[in-house]
């Protein structure tokens, strides 16, 4: 029979039908140990069976190094058609598409193969007419760790018995629900291990393995798709998250004969050339892995050559598609196999090493056949069939590795139209915000201040400016995107040292210039400059007392930012280097849950107390605003039952259900409502209207409206910022409710701080809050893998499965400091003394609104936009870089979902501003009209 060119009649099948078993989640160490050391004592105890296959050498078992991204979807691409898929299959592993491409269910499926499958629905997802039977369970709904296996081992009793499949997958998402809830080294993860050797132990011991009447055999594979991270977390490119396994188990007496190394370390796209030589199939077209020759020792040393030489081609086949000019023969002209195989020349050339490789290959092959018909020298034949299986593997090896790095390559004039693009929305956004320097509109707005300071304020300017393309040419480094949390700790902490400096160097300032005065006054004698002196002091002493209250607020909000940054710096470790390191975060997870949830409860009373404080400082005491206090209040009270009543789940999820409703309701209904409500501050200048004439009155009124709208904001930011809080307080993991408080400190402290200064631009403002807000983001333990991803909180409070809600939810943990900053920007706005901007007799809505939201808006946009362009740019560098698929690509997902976090908050922030002006106006006109 010859398919696709392959005599494969030559090596007769292996086997003639196969269980798969997906163990989702399952890290190699657990079964095979780390380091040529046993596993853990606790692991070898819950899965005795499986020991028991590996130590009788009943069973092979490899280290299967699994490519980045560590998700299901791409994984099982890789392990049934061999090829290496891109980072956007994350995007995709939400959304499965139907498999198109030559992979081995097809070719199973082609010559005849019955196909039934029971597990995770991605399967079903990727072949969706390939099944005869199949029950599929989500592999999304991760809170749920029984039922989801169940409804696959309650097939097995039937379906073993059944004679109408040649393959049964099963794949069993329990162990990897349990390391998303509870992590690695939970309860739950002995007791899922336990339970995944039990239903080894059944099929395993089952009279289908050992053959029927007709003397059919079957074939036990156990894989997983990735392992995972301590936290319980995989998508990353750790070792931990890496480490996959691949079981091959056969019951027959004349079982596979295998070394007591059980910790060879191959890769997963090997699994899928091992299985289609073990069943006689073609190995799929884009296959870039090799075929692993320990499954292969029950067969002749002739079918195991053949089975390499069939993978050798195949491998060439799709390497001269990328090397056109590859040409490989048999053996080089003018050179015999004794020459070839003794050569070992240096080749610059990627083609002429290739060719020289295959040529070696088949040149010891050659040898071995001409060995092998002279019968008379056992041990020549021996030592020629290992050189010829050595020499395969050779070329092999490296084209596999080749063929994997090419696998970032794409049409490159595509590529450079979307970069284009880039660069020009970056040169607008960059153009638009240069305009606003030029608006003197800007200038006035803070008054002499900054003409005493011109001197000065330019340093905290050319910090963010310097600061923004240190972080841009960092991303260069892949040390430095994998530890980028150091170069956003710097950005944030050096920030508020230069605005503490820049604040005492104002302060000491201001204390000369009191004392030049006094020394200026006319001509005194001794008794006279005597009684100057003491006037001089206390009327010093005053303005120390007086002015600089608010020099003393800014110290002390630096201060609290400055000592939150640092217990923030040393709560997680993150990164990918030293995420192993001691940190607090390790140490309170080794506490009691008690411990944990005295913690929690501290960190959600404080956020409460400092949102209440806030909102009592609001100027307009309306009974909205009371309402508005008394929703935070019902908010805080069921996160305080969410974290008490954290058993049972039903209860937990209900409440959690409560709490998306209230928080929905005083979200939106504090931005619809509080400009209706609140009063237009005109009471305070009513004499004023009554003594001046009617010219004065359309600036009085202007000044109220502006008043109104500075509460309103105040009101609108104050919630936003608070409900966000408590909402992270519910979803975020325990261990990080106290940075989610101390995020929080900080960011309302910065603006304390500019809200008590004059000295600074508003770009310099805006600039800080999103430092500290990006900051936050590794913080909370965030870092630039997909590991770090927390999937368990983005199923609280979802009884049902459904993929968009938690979705939401899973975008919400991941970037909710970055969002807490971009909303916090409406409290910025509104502590500004925006009732002494310059504006007209009659004002222009327009010309308010540039004053209000243009800064706050567009340094955002650039700054991300500028990192953006960049990143793109240097991916596109980069893209053959070792590293490009564990660091640079994982990365880029975590910038453009970054990108979209920032037009999300931005754009919350600009209708907030736009609606509460236009209201204000339209009330202010109504009200006109009314008194005309």
């Amino acid at each position: 029979m010859a398919i696709d060119g392959y005599d494969l009649s030559q090596i007769p099948p292996a086997f003639d039908r196969m269980i798969l078993m997906v163990i989702d989640g399952l890290p190699a160490e657990f079964v095979l140990g780390k380091g040529g050391q046993p596993p853990e004592k606790s692991l070898m105890e819950a899965m005795p069976y499986t020991q028991f296959l590996l130590s009788e050498r009943r069973a092979i078992a490899f280290h299967a190094k699994a490519a980045p991204p560590t998700v299901t979807m791409p994984r099982l691409k890789a392990m049934i058609s061999g090829a290496i898929g891109g980072f956007l299959d994350v995007a995709f592993n939400f959304n499965t598409q139907a498999f198109l491409d030559d992979n081995l269910l097809d070719q199973f499926y082609q010559i005849g193969w019955k196909l039934v499958m029971f597990g995770d629905d991605t399967w079903i997802k990727l072949f969706p007419s390939l099944f005869r039977r199949y029950d599929g369970v989500s592999s999304f709904y991760v809170k749920d760790t029984v039922e989801v296996d169940f409804n696959v081992s309650r097939h097995l009793e039937v379906e073993l018995v059944a004679n109408d499949w040649k393959l049964m997958i099963l794949h069993y998402l329990g162990l990897d629900h349990a390391g998303h809830i509870a992590g690695r080294h939970s309860l739950l993860m002995t007791s899922k291990l336990k339970e995944m050797d039990d239903t080894i132990r059944l099929i395993h011991t089952h009279n289908a393995l050992n053959g029927d009447d007709d003397g059919r055999r079957t074939l036990l594979v156990v894989v997983s798709d990735h392992g995972m991270t301590e936290r319980g977390n995989h998508g990353g490119s750790s070792y931990e998250e890496t480490d996959s396994l691949a079981l091959f188990a056969d019951l027959w007496s004349e079982s596979l004969v295998y070394a007591p190394n059980m910790h060879n370390e191959v890769f997963q796209v090997d699994v899928a050339s091992t299985l289609a030589l073990l069943f006689g199939v073609p190995i799929p077209k884009n296959n870039v892995g090799v075929l692993l020759i320990e499954a292969f020792n029950s067969l002749t040393d002739e079918h195991k050559l053949r089975a390499l030489e069939l993978n050798s081609w195949q491998l060439l086949r799709l390497l001269q598609v990328h090397l056109p000019h590859l040409l490989c023969r048999d053996l080089r002209e003018g050179a015999s196999s004794g020459q070839i195989l003794q050569s070992n020349e240096y080749f610059d050339n990627i083609e002429e090493k290739l060719h020289h490789l295959y040529s070696k290959a088949k040149a010891a092959h050659t040898l071995w056949k001409l060995s092998e018909r002279d019968s008379s020298g056992r041990s020549e034949n021996s030592t020629n069939s290992y050189n010829a299986v050595a020499s395969y593997y050779d070329f092999l090896r490296f084209g596999s590795e080749w063929l994997s790095h090419r696998a970032t390559d794409k049409p490159i004039k595509l590529i450079l139209s979307g970069v284009v693009l880039l660069l020009l929305s970056s040169v607008l956004l960059f153009y638009l915000l240069l305009l606003q320097f030029k608006d003197h509109g800007t200038e006035k707005k803070f008054g002499s201040a900054l003409k005493n300071c011109s001197c000065v304020w330019h340093l905290d300017e050319t910090f963010v400016s310097l600061g923004t393309f240190l972080h841009i040419f960092s991303l260069g480094a892949s040390s430095m995107v994998e530890e980028e949390q150091y170069t956003w700790h710097f950005l944030s902490s050096t920030m508020c040292l230069i605005l503490f400096y820049m604040t005492m160097l104002s302060f000491l300032k201001e204390q000369q210039t009191v004392s030049v005065e006094m020394k200026k006054e006319g001509k005194l004698d001794v008794h006279q400059s005597q009684i100057a002196h003491i006037s001089a002091a206390r009327y010093t002493t005053r303005v120390i007392l007086m002015k600089p209250l608010h020099t003393y607020f800014q110290i002390y909000s630096l201060m609290i930012v400055l000592i939150c940054g640092r217990i923030l710096r040393g709560w997680h470790q993150g990164g990918v280097n030293w995420v192993h390191l001691h940190d607090i975060s390790k140490w309170l997870e080794q506490t009691s849950s008690s411990c944990m949830k005295a913690f929690e409860i501290t960190s959600l009373l404080l956020v409460m107390m400092l949102s209440l404080f806030a909102l009592s400082l609001l100027k307009s005491r309306t009974r909205y605003v009371l309402i508005a206090s008394f929703g935070i209040i019902v908010l805080g009270f069921l996160v305080l039952l969410h974290i008490i009543e954290n058993r049972p789940v039903n209860r937990s999820t209900s409440i959690a259900q409560i709490f998306y409703f209230n928080f929905g309701i005083l979200v939106f209904g504090t931005f619809v409502l509080s400009p209706w409500i609140l009063p237009l501050n005109f009471q305070e200048h009513t004499l004023l209207m009554k003594k001046s004439s009617n010219s004065h009155s359309s600036v009085v009124k202007t000044d109220g409206v502006l008043m109104g709208i500075q509460d309103s904001l105040y009101l609108v930011g104050v919630i936003y910022a608070s409900s966000w809080c408590l909402l992270q307080l519910l979803l975020q993991q325990p261990v990080n409710a106290i940075p989610m408080l101390l995020i929080f400190v900080q960011t309302m402290a910065c603006i304390i701080y500019f809200s008590a200064s004059g000295h600074h631009r508003q770009l310099v403002e805006v600039a800080a809050v999103y430092f500290l807000g990006m900051a936050g983001h590794f913080y909370l333990g965030n870092s630039n893998t997909l590991a770090t991803i927390d999937v368990a909180g983005a199923f609280i409070g979802i009884s049902s499965y459904s993929m968009v809600f938690p979705s939401i939810l899973m975008f919400i943990i991941t970037f909710s400091s970055p969002i807490l900053s971009y909303l916090s920007m409406l409290v910025c706005i509104s502590t500004k003394d925006i009732v002494s901007l310059s504006l007209p007799e009659r004002p222009d809505l327009s010309q308010l609104l540039n004053l209000m939201i243009a800064f706050p808006c567009l340094l955002p946009l650039v700054l991300n936009s500028a990192v953006l362009t960049a990143f793109t740019l240097i991916l596109l560098v980069m893209r053959n870089h070792l590293f490009v698929w564990s660091v640079f690509s994982p990365k880029y997902l975590y910038v453009c979902a970054g990108t979209v976090s920032v037009y999300i908050g931005l754009y919350v922030v600009a209708v907030t501003v736009v609606y509460t002006c236009t209201v204000f106006f339209f009330r202010a006109k109504q009200l006109k009209f009314g008194n005309s």
